[in-house]
């Protein structure tokens, strides 16, 4: 399922349109600064972006994880329920409701709760009634063949984000803190030049830093 939004993503008819596409769960802090960094790009370049659930908790269903990551697998169904219901009620929506929960759970540290989504859908103009979709399992098959479709394009040893581009994906790229300005152009070019190499696979060196959001 295509999750489409409208918020500093360029105009998919203007000439010379890169088409790009996301996925990301609302409740990872590392997709999170991803997603932040490519819509720096668009306010830059002209990019045709494509919006895509991924759930952390479908991915880790028969994992064994880490417990203080339980609790997190277990409310991020809530954001990915109602993201795809909006969806299917306004997909234009769908980029300003991620922006209204992720504002909440990532800069601003907030708890998920019930409260912060109703407070995110207000914010974006969509009904409170979305809300009950939180509870709503029939979504879950969407949120599975949407994280299915990521995971068929990357492999399976991989998470949130995944980023596609020139006909190819990577996990990735992690970033802290998200660049801005001509470092964020910067990393773009070097994403499209390693989507432009047919052999190439894999560029990782390991985090020194958590996410940083300022």
């Amino acid at each position: 399922m295509s999750l489409a939004g409208s918020e500093a993503t360029a105009d998919p008819t203007r000439s010379g349109a890169v088409g790009v596409e996301l996925w990301f769960d609302p409740v990872c802090p590392w997709a999170w600064l991803t997603s932040r960094w490519l819509l720096e790009v668009a306010r830059q370049r002209t990019l045709d972006i494509t919006w895509h659930i991924f759930s952390l908790a479908v991915l880790n269903e028969g994992r064994e994880v880490p417990a203080e990551y339980i609790e997190l697998l277990r409310t991020s169904w809530w954001p990915g329920r109602i993201i795809v219901a909006a969806a299917a009620h306004d997909p234009a929506a769908t980029l300003g409701l991620y922006t209204a929960i992720g504002t909440r759970l990532h800069p601003r540290g907030e708890e998920l709760t019930m409260p912060l989504l109703a407070d995110a859908l207000t914010d974006v103009g969509l009904p409170g009634s979305l809300l009950d979709e939180a509870g709503n399992a029939s979504h879950d098959d969407t949120l599975r063949r949407s994280t299915r479709a990521a995971l068929d394009l990357v492999g399976d040893d991989v998470g949130t984000p995944v980023i596609a581009t020139e006909g190819v994906a990577f996990f990735g790229p992690v970033i802290s803190p998200a660049p801005t300005g001509e470092a964020a152009l910067e990393l773009w070019d070097g994403v499209v030049a390693c989507a432009r190499v047919p052999g190439f696979f894999e560029l990782k060196r390991s985090r020194g830093v958590g996410p940083i959001f300022a």
